[in-house]
């Protein structure tokens, strides 16, 4: 039977993501718009950007904080092109954006002393075989695998290298253990519900030696230059953004960091995405046709969740009819406005993906469950009669 009530934010996308709860454009009516970023009230906006995310996610207060062009890439590029090739490197990889920086690193700059450990989608590599005598570049949570890594503990306190972390899937819904990072980034398009093209760098003090006594081999495009005559440019780190900024995303940061505050902040944050990870994991323990991409719950992210459909008559299908199907069902739902934007990552075994970060009701991911079931059935049914 066809479900009767649907999600009443029916948004599950793994970026841009749903926004907070009660969101509206009045939010934004005090947004500096018509004024320079380098106007006062610009610079306090900015400024405040920074402040509120160093309280709400406990950096130290040691560490810079800047925003910078391009989104998290962006932010993970201007990291890579300005610190690695002074030591070896251990690149990271068990989904597409880990691997996208593998490519970068081999392929664009060329690095000759490079490791590159990989897992399958849904799996991780062995964390014991990292060599922190070099710098190490991961992501914290693979945005397109539901895989995370389970903690801090595989990182030495007296490391060598950078430990050189993409984390913009799990600021804000996970812990990060600061003095184990180096270089942090993340974007507020994903658990902040934010809007795109900006991204957060975050900077140790190891970080900051780097890249005062480091000069890269390669031409730095501008966009990604953090020092000025061998010297950290302090002025990115206090809200002088490298480009010119949206003020209106900008002033939508700030309510939802506002939002976080008031709910109890990364604990309350952490505790919503945790829920509906919980949700979606009481379903799964009663499915039939339904599983976890992540297999191991260490490893498994409460933010993107991936799921496998592991009906037998599902995995009888060629891969190129399985992600027919698992398309198909993700567009029943769509139909239904029941769900939308859950289909699997383009790249990632044929399945589903349920954005599971703090701005998402877990009442709204429990009243999206049965439709899953509903368009699985019809799904099913329909491979019935064409075979």
């Amino acid at each position: 039977m066809k479900p009767q009530q649907l999600p009443r934010v029916p948004l599950f996308s793994s970026g841009p993501c749903a926004k907070r709860p009660g969101w509206g454009p009045a939010v934004l009516s005090d947004a500096a718009l018509g004024r320079s970023h380098r106007s006062k009230i610009g610079k306090a906006k900015l400024a405040d950007v920074l402040d509120r995310s160093r309280r709400i996610l406990g950096i130290p207060y040691d560490y810079r904080i800047a925003i910078v062009p391009a989104s998290d890439t962006g932010a993970v590029e201007m990291v890579m092109w300005s610190v690695l090739g002074a030591r070896g490197v251990d690149m990271l990889a068990w989904e597409s954006f880990g691997a996208g920086w593998v490519t970068d690193v081999t392929k664009q700059l060329k690095l000759e002393d490079v490791r590159v450990l990989e897992a399958d989608y849904g799996e991780i590599v062995d964390l014991a075989q990292v060599d922190f005598s070099r710098d190490v570049v991961f992501t914290w949570n693979g945005t397109t695998s539901g895989v995370r890594v389970p903690d801090g503990d595989w990182i030495p306190s007296d490391r060598d290298g950078l430990s050189i972390c993409d984390a913009t899937s799990a600021a804000f819904a996970m812990d990060l253990p600061w003095h184990k990072l180096d270089a942090v980034t993340w974007s507020w398009q994903k658990v902040l519900g934010g809007e795109a093209a900006h991204g957060m760098l975050v900077l140790s003090p190891r970080a900051v030696a780097r890249l005062e006594s480091y000069t890269p081999p390669w031409p730095m495009p501008k966009l990604f230059r953090m020092t000025k005559g061998g010297k950290l440019n302090e002025g990115i780190f206090k809200g002088e953004t490298i480009n010119t900024p949206s003020m209106l995303a900008v002033e939508d940061a700030l309510d939802t960091l506002a939002w976080a505050e008031e709910i109890g902040g990364l604990d309350a944050l952490k505790a919503r995405s945790g829920a509906n990870l919980a949700a979606i994991e009481r379903w799964v323990a009663t499915s039939n046709w339904v599983g976890f991409l992540a297999r191991d719950k260490t490893i498994r992210s409460s933010t993107s969740i991936c799921l496998s459909i592991v009906d037998p008559a599902f995995r009888a299908l060629s891969e190129a009819d399985q992600s027919a199907a698992a398309k198909k069902l993700a567009a029943l739902v769509e139909a239904e406005g029941a769900g939308y934007d859950i289909a699997g990552y383009r790249d990632a075994p044929p399945g589903l993906r349920i954005w599971g970060g703090a701005t998402v009701e877990t009442a709204d991911v429990e009243a999206l469950l049965p439709w899953l079931d509903w368009a699985w059935g019809e799904v099913k049914s329909d491979l019935a009669k064409a075979a």
